[in-house]
C-alpha cells in the first residue's frame, strides 16, 4: 500500500482528538452541589425533617412529586403518610415550597447542575423570593 503512512498518521491524529477531552479532564472532579436549606422556616424548626429522609429526597423527589400529582388529580387524595408515620398535605406550594422557599438557591442550583428542566412551573406559580 502506498498510503500506509498517511493512514496511520490520520488514525493517530483522530485518536488523539477523540480522546483529548477525556485526557484533559482526567483526575478532575466536579464540585459537589449542596442546595441551600438556609431559610427562616427551616431554621425555626426544632427538628429539621422533610416528608421523607434526605437520601430518599435527593434521589426520588421527582418520582414522589409525580406520585403526589397523580394521587391528587386522579384519586382526590390530599394527604401523604411519610415513612415516619406522619401525615403531610400533598401540595408543592404549601408543603415543599413552604420550607424550601428559596427556589434559586435550592431547586434551580441542582436542576441547572444536572441540566434538567422540570415542568412544575408550567402549572404552579413560582414563589416570590426576597433578594436580601
Amino acid at each position: 500500500m502506498y498510503n500506509t503512512g498517511k493512514i496511520i498518521a490520520g488514525l493517530v491524529v483522530f485518536f488523539i482528538l477523540a480522546t483529548l477531552p477525556f485526557l484533559l479532564n482526567l483526575g478532575k472532579a466536579n464540585a459537589k452541589i449542596e442546595p441551600s436549606i438556609d431559610t427562616p422556616e427551616i431554621n425555626a424548626m426544632p427538628k429539621k425533617h422533610c416528608v421523607e429522609p434526605k437520601a430518599f429526597m435527593r434521589s426520588e423527589h421527582m418520582q414522589l412529586l409525580n406520585n403526589w400529582r397523580d394521587q391528587v388529580v386522579r384519586n382526590g387524595n390530599r394527604i401523604y403518610v411519610g415513612s415516619d408515620g406522619n401525615e403531610y398535605p400533598i401540595s408543592l406550594q404549601n408543603t415543599c415550597m413552604k420550607c424550601h422557599a428559596n427556589k434559586k438557591k435550592f431547586c434551580d442550583k441542582c436542576h441547572n447542575y444536572m441540566a434538567v428542566k422540570p415542568y412544575c412551573w408550567g402549572c404552579h406559580i413560582a414563589p416570590k423570593e426576597n433578594e436580601a
